[in-house]
């Protein structure tokens, strides 16, 4: 038996922009209910969120029952950790701070198996084989993984032509806050500069044949997002949508 296909990537080919929602309550509830609600996909956050590796394993086990595709933000980009999420059963993994083409070449290689690259054999412990009942596991695990790298900051938009030449690197994602901090503009995410420079990053990564996504907040600017051609554009988180809700909610009686 075959690893899992990779059910993000096939959509990804059919080149339609992908909705997204940012899991960071790191909760199995929460992600399954944010399941059944017909986002496109779910990201499961491990940098800013309070996740660790059992965590994220139980969200992509109710995840699993639901439509929605499944990708792992992981706090840093280090082998271990790769080896670990993948273990678990994540197949598309993004990387936060990536910033030459090293370091894009060291994460590609942690996400496939020797000779294509230098993960760690060791799925036969693992959720990610069915505990060593897909038994092709090894020799077909490879194609179905899906690497994006953060391009947040000066020195990642500066690397990105390099960047871009990496076998094994999927696509980009724009972190437009700490891009818009790095660019020194403070928290003004709809700053001139940076929305140029997000433009820019977008054509660089569709003439290098990669895909690309985004996070945002701004409905407008998410639609033209769309419209210049992000493969996935992800609108909401679920800790804000939460509180935004509460909020209102404790509104409704005040004076």
């Amino acid at each position: 038996m075959a690893a899992p296909v990779n059910k993000f990537k096939a959509a990804l080919a059919q080149k339609r922009c992908l909705s997204a929602c940012w899991l960071g309550m790191a909760d199995t509830y929460v992600a399954e209910m944010a399941g059944k609600t017909g986002w496109d996909m779910l990201v499961v956050d491990g940098e800013h969120a309070p996740n660790d590796i059992r965590s994220i394993m139980a969200q992509l086990q109710v995840l699993e029952q639901c439509d929605s595709h499944v990708m792992v933000r992981l706090p840093v980009g280090q082998t271990h950790l790769i080896k670990q999420a993948l273990d678990i059963g994540a197949q598309t993994l993004l990387i936060p701070m990536v910033e030459s083409k090293a370091q894009a070449q060291d994460l590609a290689a942690a996400m496939r198996y020797a000779p294509q690259g230098e993960r760690g054999v060791g799925a036969a412990l693992a959720r990610a084989s069915g505990f060593n009942s897909r038994t092709d596991y090894f020799e077909t695990a490879n194609d179905q993984m899906c690497l994006f790298v953060q391009i947040e900051t000066v020195a990642g938009l500066d690397a990105l032509d390099d960047i871009l030449t990496v076998d094994g690197v999927d696509g980009i994602f724009i972190g437009p806050a700490d891009l818009t901090a790095d660019m020194g503009h403070g928290s003004d995410y709809g700053h001139a500069e940076v929305r140029q420079a997000t433009a820019q990053a977008l054509a660089k990564s569709q003439a290098a044949g990669k895909f690309s996504g985004i996070l945002t907040l701004d409905h407008s600017y998410a639609l033209d997002c769309k419209s210049m051609g992000f493969d996935f554009v992800a609108t909401a988180v679920d800790v804000l949508l939460y509180m935004g809700a509460m909020r209102d909610a404790a509104d409704l009686l005040a004076d």
